[in-house]
């Protein structure tokens, strides 16, 4: 699994012009990506990493080094599912998807993710799965991290 990890202010998400998952304080909004090989072994240790990422500035330190993670702030997250993100674009100038897994297989790995990260204590708003979804967000920092997890 593939993901894009932004710090953000607030992010929405929205479908036909709903806005079907928002998270209105700082948090995290994570792009979710699956591949073929991904399982549930895969989404529980990706949710426990970008949960305890320490990616979060702690104001009472004196420096602006990152040293607090979600988890800390009981800070809330947006999930998207992004199967752009495992685009192929070493040949030519049009991706090829054959990396990204198909919705039957990823689907439920999305949900599962989510529901890791809620087991841990998470506030999780999502995306919803095959729409085409509007994002939203104001990117703090910016703060930008990829994070792939993959079955060892």
């Amino acid at each position: 699994m593939r993901a894009v990890v932004q710090r953000v202010d607030c992010a929405s998400v929205s479908v036909d012009g709903e806005i079907v998952g928002e998270i209105t304080q700082p948090g995290l909004c994570v792009l979710l990506g699956v591949t073929h090989s991904d399982n549930a072994n895969v989404a529980d240790r990706l949710a426990s990493k970008i949960w305890e990422l320490r990616i979060f500035d702690d104001p009472s330190a004196g420096h602006s080094r990152p040293e607090l993670s979600a988890a800390n702030l009981a800070a809330p997250l947006l999930v998207i599912s992004q199967f752009t993100l495992y685009a192929d674009t070493r040949k030519g100038r049009r991706p090829s998807w054959s990396q990204a897994s198909p919705a039957a297989h990823s689907e439920p790995l999305v949900e599962e993710f989510v529901q890791s990260l809620r087991k841990r204590g998470a506030e999780v708003a999502c995306g919803r799965f095959g729409a085409d979804m509007k994002v939203a967000l104001v990117n703090d920092g910016p703060v930008t991290v990829i994070v792939e997890i993959t079955e060892t």
